[in-house]
């Protein structure tokens, strides 16, 4: 199955386990007065009820950004989603995290593949393969993670949820161009606590996942997260092809967290996965040529990771981490079968340190992307980037911080990589304005979306492809008034050689038959604002939000420019939420996605505006639960617009049209869910 390489890691992973008194902090990269300050406020927030918890939400210290500063004092804008509001998705959709971050402003969920619904995770504007996803700071999912992943990954476990939008290359190098969602895990209390959930769908899906943590000794405290997902295969409108794609899926996640005496603190992690996915034609369905396609995956991922700190003096902390990823897939299309291997590595030490006025870090990194087919070995690549990175933050005044920060990484494919990003933060009063310049790159890989969806056997063998870079930058203003938060965001990002797939004819005839990756001529070119506006009265919170995108690529024969396909240019979200902690819940949600350019539909050249309803209630009686939740409303299904099957295959083997709207329907679940303890 997998190879030694990850066997040694392990070992060495769990060679760090120490066996000594205390309790584990998160794995941040901090000072250790910060530390103890944070061990303080995460157990007591582990108990407050709601409203404390808003109160002190504005005191988490962010991972994701290396500094060790509160969420209110970063100069770089990151979002956070509450472990309150966890819980909420989670009673929507407790077997992914797709629905937990698309109802976050500035962010939309893209599928890549309308037969196995995979998809990915786009910030503002850019493509979803520049988002880099984290596990508590590790890239456990991989330094490029498939489509398929983001569903994958259940909930359960999260504390939190960050986001950063724009380049953060600086930080994270060339897989996290667009931005870096990073996910939390909750940390474990001083008692026996858990939770069950059983969840069943209107479509005929299971879920059930389950959650422990426990103090294993006086140093040590763990968790497990452990779930069983099935979805059996729905053709909705009944037009031969499965809409929701069938699928059995089991994961399990261990974690210990421990702090020695002298403050050191270590976090390990293992992850296991295996699903089996399938969609395409239904047992009496074909497409355009009369025969029958089957699309289906075959996965299994395991990964690794810890994060050691340990303060060499007052001021002073080394820290580590290290993580691995070994991932397995067999896909199917139709009667093409590929083999695949990815490996993800990654070692890291740097060190901390902190005074009255600045936080800094600086580091050294290597990293390692490996894919291997047993099918088609030409796209066979092994990319190795070492590199270093450094950080300063620096109070100018009591009211102006700026962060500076910046990464250089030789990378063994494209060559001297360096990227940088200035944030400045000004805080008069109540009013918070933010401005923010990164540049940053991204390695390109044979996955961009619209292989992903196809697989590769069509694809010829990559030749000459450059890097894609792009300069990113955003002006935030943030107000807040008794009650209410207000938020007003201007962004632009400028990208070069951004990859696309190009058709062409393999026998010099008009017929195209194979496709190639290619860099696209000239840039594109996005700006955009979002406006937040969240308001609580007692019980009841109300947020609205909209986004827009102007959205730009050159044109293919060069004149003019157009604009980039299944970017709507207006999106925008309702939000009303009712709560009485430990008593009952109840939730309207409205999201409106507008008109969107489509590629390569031979039915429609632009996409009509949809509104996606959901209603949503929980009550609480003791430990149990009972939640019930009703989405898609107005039963939207882009089939009503046109067909999704194309009356003939595309060059790069695709037998459906984009998704650019919902093809599931209206769908309700309803589960319960268990806390209990020791």
């Amino acid at each position: 199955m997998f190879n030694s390489k990850f066997l040694i890691l392990l070992v060495f992973t769990l060679s760090f386990i120490p066996h000594s008194r205390a309790e584990v902090l998160s794995a941040d990269i901090r000072s250790p007065a910060k530390d103890s300050e944070l061990s303080q406020e995460s157990q007591e927030q582990h108990h407050e009820d709601d409203h404390e918890h808003e109160e002190e939400i504005e005191k988490i210290i962010v991972q994701a950004t290396r500094s060790g500063r509160i969420a209110n004092e970063q100069p770089i804008r990151v979002e956070l989603i509450n472990r309150e509001e966890i819980e909420e998705k989670a009673a929507m959709r407790p077997g992914n995290i797709s629905m937990l971050v698309a109802e976050t402003g500035g962010v939309r969920m893209q599928t890549t593949s309308p037969a196995l619904g995979s998809a990915n995770i786009r910030l503002q504007g850019l493509y979803g393969r520049y988002t880099q996803l984290l596990a508590d700071g590790l890239p456990l999912y991989g330094n490029q993670a498939s489509s398929i992943g983001l569903l994958q990954i259940p909930p359960t476990d999260l504390g939190r949820v960050e986001i950063i939008k724009g380049s953060a290359s600086s930080l994270y190098g060339g897989s996290a161009l667009g931005g870096v969602i990073n996910l939390v895990s909750r940390r474990p209390s001083d008692e026996f606590t858990g939770e069950m959930l059983l969840n069943a769908t209107t479509r005929n899906g299971q879920d059930l996942t389950t959650y422990i943590e426990a103090p294993l000794s006086d140093s040590i405290k763990g968790s497990l997260t452990a779930g069983a997902h099935y979805q059996t295969a729905q053709d909705i409108d009944n037009d031969g092809w499965i809409d929701l794609a069938e699928y059995e899926r089991y994961t399990a996640r261990p974690r210990l967290f421990w702090e020695g005496n002298e403050g050191e603190t270590l976090y390990a992690t293992i992850g296991l996965m295996t699903e089996n996915r399938v969609g395409g034609n239904t047992a009496n369905g074909t497409v355009a040529d009369g025969t029958f396609f089957k699309q289906s995956q075959e996965s299994q991922r395991i990964d690794s990771g810890l994060v050691f700190t340990m303060p060499l003096l007052d001021s002073l902390t080394l820290n580590a981490r290290a993580s691995t990823m070994l991932q397995e897939h067999k896909h199917g299309y139709g009667k093409v079968i590929e083999d695949d291997q990815h490996e993800s590595y990654l070692v890291e030490t740097s060190l901390a340190g902190y005074n009255d006025k600045s936080d800094w870090v600086v580091g050294l990194a290597y990293q390692s992307e490996i894919y291997a087919s047993d099918t088609l070995p030409k796209f066979n690549y092994s990319y190795e980037v070492p590199g270093v990175f450094g950080q300063l933050d620096y109070e100018l005044s009591d009211q102006l911080t700026t962060s500076l920060s910046a990464r250089l990484d030789e990378h063994s494919e494209y060559g001297t990589q360096f990227n940088p990003r200035v944030s400045l933060l000004y805080r008069p009063s109540d009013l918070t304005i933010r401005a923010s310049f990164g540049r940053g790159y991204f390695a390109t890989t044979p996955f961009v979306e619209e292989v992903e969806a196809v697989g590769l056997s069509k694809l010829e063998e990559i030749k000459n492809l450059q890097e894609e870079h792009a300069e990113t930058a955003s002006l935030d203003f943030t107000y807040t008034f008794e009650h209410i938060e207000t938020s007003l965001t201007l962004f632009g990002s400028n990208v070069d050689n951004v990859t696309n797939l190009e058709a062409f004819s393999s026998n010099n005839d008009a017929t195209f038959d194979r496709i190639k990756l290619v860099n696209a001529a000239g840039e594109s070119k996005i700006r955009g604002s979002e406006v937040l506006l969240r308001y609580r009265w007692e019980d009841i919170k109300l947020t609205a939000s909209y986004l827009y995108l102007d959205a730009t690529e050159e044109s293919e024969n060069g004149q003019g420019r157009r604009k980039i396909a299944l970017t709507p240019q207006h999106s925008a979200g309702f939000v009303a939420m009712w709560e009485q902690h430990g008593s009952f819940r109840t939730g309207f949600e409205a999201y409106y996605t507008g008109p969107q350019r489509l590629n390569d539909n031979p039915y429609i050249n632009e996409s009509r505006p949809y509104w996606h309803l959901g209603l949503m209630g929980e009550i609480t009686i003791g430990r149990v639960s009972w939640f019930i939740n009703f989405e898609n409303l107005l039963n939207v299904k882009q089939t009503d617009e046109h067909p999704l099957l194309l009356p003939a295959g595309a060059p790069n083997g695709q037998w459906t049209t984009d998704i650019w709207s919902r093809n599931d329907g209206f769908i309700a679940n309803a589960g319960i869910r268990i806390k209990f303890d020791g």
